[in-house]
């Protein structure tokens, strides 16, 4: 075998004893390409030092390697320093790696740690930002982006993304927390590509964000997945200009909860 990928996008914790085992015999790889989201206990992250101590190693044939690996830690039971940023891209220089993205999650607790760990530039249409932390960089093949986090997304953030992820064409949003830096007036962001936005598990801010038209422009929005409280809160119960939001071109709007439908409703999804 001269090539191999390996895609999981849902979490694994059998990467030590069942990928790292299986990539070992492939001695006679040209090319590898990997994207993996792990979960370790009672460990580290996964870094440049053991990707390459522990598999490419082996691979003395190896031409090209592409990956985009997170790991998520959990320590209960032992005590770890978990590495910094400046630590994992230094783990990669230290074995002859240059074109590297990494970045480490601030930290919640302290027993739980995040980390991605990507080439560059990026070759993957997945990507998943869990922090305020993503510093930005080559991401022109992403077409899918999920954002997860517990500390609020902020406006700077969305610039930085809709500049280097100029391709997105799906965006999902996880927060519950409110935005602590509304800076909506200062910058208009544009997302040209994008068609889908899911904010089922969003706070009405990110809504704000996105849906109005004088924080963001939207032209190819479809797809709307949104929650009633957030839709009513944002169009201050169906009562504002319907041309102030990113609604011409929606062709599905997925609401989630129960409500009754106001009589106006229509008027502000003419396409529906």
């Amino acid at each position: 075998m001269k090539c191999f990928s390996l895609t999981s996008f849902n979490s694994t914790a059998d990467y030590d004893n069942q990928i790292v085992p299986l990539l070992r015999r492939m001695i006679n790889l040209n090319e590898l390409k990997l994207y993996l989201s792990i979960i370790r206990y009672d460990s580290t992250y996964i870094d440049g030092i053991q990707l390459h101590d522990e598999i490419l190693i082996n691979m003395t044939q190896l031409n090209k390697f592409t990956f985009s690996i997170k790991t998520t830690v959990f320590n209960k039971n032992i005590q770890i320093d978990l590495p910094s940023n400046e630590d994992i891209q230094y783990s990669f220089i230290r074995r002859g790696y240059q074109h590297i993205g990494s970045y480490v999650q601030q930290r919640i607790t302290k027993n739980e740690g995040k980390c991605d760990i990507y080439s560059l530039p990026y070759d993957f249409e997945y990507f998943v930002i869990v922090d305020n932390s993503f510093e930005g960089g080559m991401f022109h093949k992403v077409r899918h982006l999920v954002m997860m986090y517990s500390y609020p997304f902020e406006h700077r953030l969305f610039k930085l993304i809709s500049e280097d992820l100029p391709f997105l064409k799906y965006l999902r949003i996880h927060n519950d927390q409110p935005q602590k830096n509304k800076q909506h007036s200062s910058t208009l962001i544009k997302f040209p590509h994008l068609t889908l936005l899911h904010l089922w598990l969003a706070h009405v801010d990110y809504a704000e964000e996105f849906l109005l038209k004088k924080n963001t422009h939207l032209p190819h929005l479809l797809n709307l997945y949104i929650g009633y409280e957030s839709l009513a809160t944002l169009t201050n119960n169906f009562t504002n200009d319907g041309t102030y939001f990113n609604f011409d071109k929606l062709k599905s709007l997925d609401i989630e909860g129960h409500f009754v439908c106001p009589e106006n409703f229509k008027n502000y999804f003419p396409f529906l």
